[in-house]
């Protein structure tokens, strides 16, 4: 018994050894550090994801959701600062949202990308004709037509900075040109009526507002022709039957306020005040004031 129990104590302890002796030969492998993967695309990608989004901005801006179409187009020129067609996006949507100074700082970056695209500075000369600065509107407007001297639109624009500058013979001029470039462009010829009124061209102008009926049975031609009737023959009864209509269509017509911002001058709205004065014309003119947006 005591042989075998020395033996077992022997071979435990040659056991115990030879562990020792392996663990001293034991390599350890340090351990890797993990390192993240963090994807970068490539400049082509960036582009096309901007543009890709500031198109998605523009569709909001014709579903008229300016306020996720800025969000977008913000992103969309963060991602890329080097296309004036996404800065010009971001400045509608800014106009839109009424941030002038915002649209303004947009368009000035789009133009020093791209000083030689007409519509940056017809978009610019807009903000200024919101901002009740026509000097700037004309100088912004006659360098973009300098691009593009054909847009019917700048010289409807620049005719209407004429006015707001009181210069009516330089508005006329434009506006004709707007309409010689474009002949359905029945604003463009309801201004020249605007304008023939207050130089005193009282039948040029009804004529002209008759041509503008034939294009477009708009509210404000329709007015504007019954007070220039009415200024000659007091309750016209073709004036009284056209101020009514006039008034069904677009109430707001009925407010002085609402006439000065559409570039009425002072001739006209008397006129027109004169006629919806007229007991025929009462309960149109209640009516139009329920309804009007004061």
């Amino acid at each position: 018994m005591k042989t075998k129990t020395f033996n077992l104590n022997i071979i435990k302890k040659y056991i115990l050894i030879l562990s020792l002796g392996s663990l001293t030969t034991l390599t350890i492998s340090p351990t890797k550090a993990f390192v993240p993967y963090v994807y970068k695309p490539n400049p082509k990608t960036l582009i096309n994801t901007s543009v890709s989004i500031g198109r998605t901005a523009a569709q909001l801006l014709q579903l008229g959701q300016p306020k996720e179409a800025a969000r977008l187009a913000e992103l969309a020129v963060r991602i890329h600062k080097n296309d004036e067609r996404l800065w010009s996006i971001l400045a509608e949507a800014q106009m839109r949202n009424k941030e002038l100074q915002k649209a303004k700082e947009s368009l000035k970056i789009a133009k020093q990308l791209n000083p030689k695209e007409a519509r940056l500075w017809f978009a610019e000369a807009s903000i200024a004709l919101q901002e009740k600065a026509p000097k700037s509107a004309v100088y912004l407007l006659n360098e973009g037509l300098k691009l593009e001297p054909e847009n019917a639109s700048a010289y409807f624009h620049l005719g209407n900075a004429r006015i707001m500058q009181n210069k009516l013979n330089l508005a006329m001029i434009a506006f004709e040109r707007a309409s010689e470039l474009k002949p359905t462009f029945w604003e463009a010829i309801n201004n020249q009526g605007i304008v023939l009124f207050e130089l005193g061209r009282t039948k040029d102008a009804i004529k002209t507002w008759r041509k503008v009926l034939l294009i477009k049975e708009n509210a404000e031609p329709m007015l504007a022709l019954a007070a220039a009737i009415n200024s000659q023959e007091n309750r016209n009864s073709e004036a009284v039957e056209l101020a009514a209509e006039a008034l069904a269509k677009n109430p707001d017509y009925v407010l002085g306020e609402y006439q000065a911002k559409q570039l009425w001058g002072n001739k006209l709205q008397a006129a027109a005040e004169s006629l919806l004065s007229a007991p025929e014309l009462e309960e149109a003119v209640v009516r139009a004031l329920a309804n009007s947006n004061r």
